[in-house]
């Protein structure tokens, strides 16, 4: 009788593991998509944007880490959602209009313009504290995926140019809202 009382143990406890088994295996693939992100790569590399003159002034830049992008925020309180920018891939980072070469880190270099000043004319004080080919103040990007480097181009008739060194050429979006210009790079080019 306990030969067969053993056996019968150790089958259900074999069904019993089974049944655990197959119910992990089906929960698997639920959980696969839920983990993994579809990231957008429909942006495109090409230049973006159309007039950078602007009234208002920058009064920040400010950058954060996304799953599928790293982020960089011009802040132009008073801008509206009309806050004019050029943003475009360049082989060297130029200021304007003095021609000045500032050396950008990273394997590709965004040249990016935004229709603000950074700098209170009427006030004679600066309104954002960037110095011409220095790191952009307050900005860490160390541990990013995509960026490597800033730099401060500084502010010429109502536009001021930022040099945003990233990993390679990749794929970038720019987006105007209230206040603000967003640029997002890509973490790939694929999802």
């Amino acid at each position: 009788m306990r030969p067969v009382r053993t056996a019968v143990a150790v089958l259900m406890l074999a069904g019993a593991t089974l049944g655990t088994t197959a119910t992990t295996a089906d929960a698997a693939p639920a959980e696969g998509p839920r983990t993994a992100a579809a990231c957008p790569t429909g942006w495109g590399s090409g230049a973006k944007g159309g007039t950078t003159l602007g009234a208002d002034h920058l009064e920040d830049i400010r950058t954060g880490q996304h799953e599928c992008y790293d982020r960089i925020v011009f802040d132009v309180p008073g801008g509206g959602d009309q806050i004019g920018y050029h943003v475009q891939y360049v082989d060297r980072f130029y200021a304007d209009p003095s021609g000045q070469y500032i050396p950008v880190a990273g394997g590709a270099i965004l040249d990016i313009r935004v229709g603000a000043w950074s700098y209170d004319l009427e006030a004679g004080v600066p309104t954002y504290p960037g110095k011409v080919g220095k790191a952009l103040p307050g900005v860490n990007i160390s541990g990013y995926s995509s960026f490597r480097d800033t730099r401060f181009g500084g502010t010429f008739e109502g536009q001021t140019q930022v040099g945003l060194g990233v990993r390679a050429r990749l794929p970038f979006r720019v987006i105007q809202l209230d206040d603000r210009v967003v640029v997002d790079v890509a973490h790939s080019w694929t999802s």
